[in-house]
């Protein structure tokens, strides 16, 4: 049950960087939001990365051809993700836009069974059903059938699809390591994936607008703090990983909605309504049945 409260770190960590990201968009713009992410929380990831290898006696790991293509496919598909989430959370409420990507679990439970053999027992996959019906519960808005409305549920989606090829891909990184001290190959497999997304955005800037990233450079103060949880988060979520099925762990982290919908009342001021409760209700009774289910 390690990966439990692995999760949990990681859920209350997240929510606190998305948060953190989202006001970050007003000055620095969608992309430069999520490099603070990357950029930011690279240095942190070798910190950690060191601080493992010392406390376990390991080195280096081996590393296999596999490993590279697993760790590309999560590197490139956690970007659009971030991007995407970001662009929703523009355009809607804080916890409805979580509503929309947290129908992530239901694709990763198809996802981890074809890619990585992920088997969901009948069990979890009704806490599945629960605790996504509860998300999409919360997004659904009586009269607000409008087009803006229609582009929010189709880019937050496409999110929860990004989110879910990109745990698939670090999955399978940290698994094709086959290294048996599951807490280096995780963080091994962080460092990585950090490193190549740091590389790419930072290239993509200077090519396409560096003032971006001269803006980032003047922020340094909250990018510094966003970019340590942001590999705070990303620590936890690997090490859950790599003991517990993504669908599992991701199913679990739909708790991330009660600690946005806290965000929501005492950050942003939003009201919560009584569809929201309603669906933030299935969300806690589908990962208890998830946790019962283990």
């Amino acid at each position: 049950m390690l990966w439990v409260v692995f999760t949990l770190i990681a859920a209350a960590a997240q929510t606190a960087r998305n948060a953190m990201q989202r006001e970050l968009t007003t000055s620095l713009g969608t992309v430069g939001a999520t490099h603070v992410r990357f950029l930011f929380g690279f240095p942190f990831a070798i910190v950690f990365l060191i601080g493992v290898m010392f406390v376990t006696g390991y080195g280096w790991p081996p590393i296999p051809a596999v490993f590279w293509p697993w760790v590309v496919l999560g590197a490139a598909a956690q970007i659009a993700a971030t991007a995407t989430m970001l662009s929703v959370m523009g355009e809607r409420s804080f916890v409805v836009s979580y509503a929309y990507i947290k129908t992530e679990p239901v694709q990763l439970a198809l996802f981890g069974f074809i890619f990585l053999g992920d088997h969901v027992t009948l069990l979890t996959g009704i806490a599945i059903v629960i605790a996504t019906a509860g998300v999409i519960l919360i997004s659904l808005k009586p009269g607000m059938a409008s087009a803006s409305t229609t582009r929010s549920t189709v880019i937050g989606l496409v999110s929860g699809a990004m989110f879910a090829v990109s745990t698939i891909g670090y999955r399978g990184a940290v698994l094709s390591l086959g290294h048996p001290n599951f807490v280096l190959a995780a963080t091994f497999t962080l460092a990585a994936g950090l490193l190549m997304q740091a590389g790419l955005l930072t290239l993509y800037l200077m090519w396409r607008d560096p003032q971006v990233l001269r803006n980032i450079m003047r922020m340094w103060r909250p990018s510094m703090l966003a970019g340590f949880m942001g590999a705070f988060a990303s620590e936890f979520w690997f090490l859950a990983f790599a003991i517990a099925t993504a669908a599992s762990v991701r199913t679990l982290a739909l708790v991330e909605v009660l600690f946005a919908q806290g965000i929501t009342h005492f950050m942003f001021k939003q009201p919560t309504s009584a569809r929201e409760g309603t669906g933030i209700a299935l969300v806690v009774i589908g990962v208890a049945v998830l946790v019962w289910a283990y």
